[in-house]
C-alpha cells in the first residue's frame, strides 16, 4: 500500500470536528474519537420553546444539554473559560435550535458555571471511554444531579443570574469582546491556502487568515470580531459552505 497517497488523501478531507486518539494497549482496540466544540450556548427558557426557537422542552433542574453533534446519553464536560468552572452533564434528545449556537443548556447548568448572559461562551468536550476523567464522571454526575434536584430554581431567570453576582459581572464586562471563527486545521499549507481562496471567492467575507500553528498544522480562521452581531453574521455565511463543526474561539 502506498502510505503517502493515503496520508495526502486524509489531509485533504481533514476538518477539526474531532480529535483522534489511539490506544496502544492492543491492536484490536478500536480508535476512539473525542468531539470538542467552543461557542455560544442558549440557556433554555419557556419563551424560547413557545416561540419555536428551541424544539424540545428542558427541565430547569436537569444537568442536560442539547447538542446536535452528539448522541443522546453522551457524557460531556462543559467548561466556562472565563471563570474556569466545569459541569458534567449528559446529552438529551435530538433538538432543533439556532445553528449559530453550539448547544442549549438548562438554567441549572448556567448557574453552576456562573455563566454571563451577555456572553454565554462555553467549551464542550465529549468524555470518551479511555479518558482518565471518566473514572470520576459517574460519581460527580450523580452528586451534582442530586444537588440540582433539591435546588429551588423554578423562579430563576437569566437576568437573575447576572444580578446575583454583580462583582463578577463587572469583571467579565471589563474583558473586551473579541472572537474568531475557526474553519478547519490542515496538514498541508497548500490545502489551507485553497480553503482561504474558497471562502474569499464564495462569500463576501475577506478577513480570512491562514495561521501556522505548527510544522504540520495550518489553521484557516476568520476575524477577529468585536461584536456578537458581526460574529453571528459571518458564522451564518460560512455555514452555507457545508462545514460540520465550525468552532468559535475566544481571543486572549
Amino acid at each position: 500500500m502506498n502510505y503517502k497517497i493515503v496520508l495526502i488523501f486524509l489531509s485533504l478531507t481533514l476538518f477539526s470536528c474531532t480529535e483522534i486518539r489511539t490506544s496502544q494497549i492492543n491492536n484490536d482496540e478500536p480508535i476512539l474519537t473525542k468531539f470538542s466544540n467552543s461557542g455560544f450556548t442558549l440557556v433554555y427558557s419557556e419563551k424560547l420553546f413557545k416561540e419555536k426557537i428551541i424544539s424540545s422542552k428542558l427541565n430547569q433542574r436537569d444537568l442536560i444539554i442539547f447538542q446536535k453533534n452528539l448522541k443522546k446519553g453522551t457524557s460531556v464536560k462543559i467548561f466556562n473559560p472565563i471563570n474556569k468552572k466545569t459541569v458534567i452533564a449528559k446529552v438529551g434528545k435530538s433538538t432543533k435550535y439556532p445553528n449559530f449556537n453550539n448547544s442549549v443548556i438548562s438554567i441549572r447548568i448556567a448557574m453552576e458555571l456562573d455563566l454571563d448572559a451577555t456572553e454565554p461562551y462555553i467549551i464542550i468536550d465529549e468524555i470518551v471511554l479511555n479518558s482518565t476523567f471518566v473514572a470520576k464522571k459517574t460519581k460527580t454526575f450523580e452528586i451534582e444531579k442530586n444537588v440540582a434536584g433539591k435546588a429551588p430554581v423554578d423562579s430563576i431567570s437569566i437576568n437573575d443570574l447576572n444580578k446575583s453576582k454583580p462583582k463578577k459581572e463587572k469583571k467579565i464586562k471589563s474583558n473586551r469582546f473579541r472572537y474568531s471563527i475557526k474553519i478547519a486545521d490542515f496538514y498541508f499549507r497548500k490545502t489551507a491556502e485553497s480553503m482561504v481562496n474558497r471562502v474569499k471567492n464564495e462569500t463576501p467575507i475577506k478577513n480570512v487568515k491562514l495561521m501556522e500553528i505548527s510544522k504540520n498544522k495550518y489553521r484557516v480562521i476568520l476575524g477577529p470580531y468585536s461584536d456578537l452581531n458581526g460574529l453571528q453574521k459571518a458564522y451564518n455565511v460560512v455555514e452555507n459552505l457545508g462545514f460540520e463543526n465550525i468552532i468559535i474561539l475566544k481571543n486572549e
